[in-house]
């Protein structure tokens, strides 16, 4: 009898593994987990007192205003004109769509592409969001080769008018 029983377990211990492999073989691996200890991720201490100098010294200036100081051929960047709350990557993700735009006005007003730290672009966007800061920025932080550069004639070229909203020969007000 044990035989038997012995016979007849033989074929199901079969059955069950076949089936395990199968399932095995179907299930999609579940992507892997990962605890905050995993993450490794460091968020930067925001600055906003050297964002101030960053926005001047970088050039951010030559083509946005904060408190009525800087250029006028990009958006304004006076702190109390943005939302109360927001979230720094959505501030990157906005620079990200239009940096062809911008990488081009660099090229022609600099010669070539401003490159910002994780860190510098961190404490400019405290910067951008602190009214107190802001009102603390006036026109003699802007090193005096940047104030050279907010005066030069545009280039005509229509892309450069598109992407800017410029008329042919139009000059930054100095």
């Amino acid at each position: 009898m044990a035989a038997v029983l012995l016979g007849l377990a033989q074929p199901l211990l079969a059955a069950a593994q076949d089936d395990k492999v199968h399932k095995k073989e179907q299930t999609p691996k579940a992507a892997p987990k990962h605890e905050p200890a995993n993450v490794r991720l460091a968020m930067p201490m925001m600055n906003a007192e050297r964002g101030m100098y960053l926005f001047a010294s970088k050039g951010c200036v030559a083509c946005h205003a904060v408190n009525g100081i800087g250029g006028h051929d990009a958006k304004n960047l006076d702190a109390h004109t943005m939302e109360k709350v927001m979230n720094p990557f959505d501030f990157v993700a906005k620079m990200w769509r239009m940096a062809p735009a911008m990488i081009y006005a660099q090229q022609e007003v600099y010669g070539d592409q401003i490159l910002f730290t994780g860190e510098e672009i961190a404490d400019i966007i405290a910067f951008v969001h602190d009214d107190e800061q802001q009102h603390k920025f006036n026109a003699t932080m802007i090193p005096s080769k940047i104030m050279k550069l907010m005066g030069h004639v545009h280039d005509p070229k229509p892309a450069h008018q598109k992407e800017l909203g410029h008329k042919p020969g139009m000059r930054r007000p100095r």
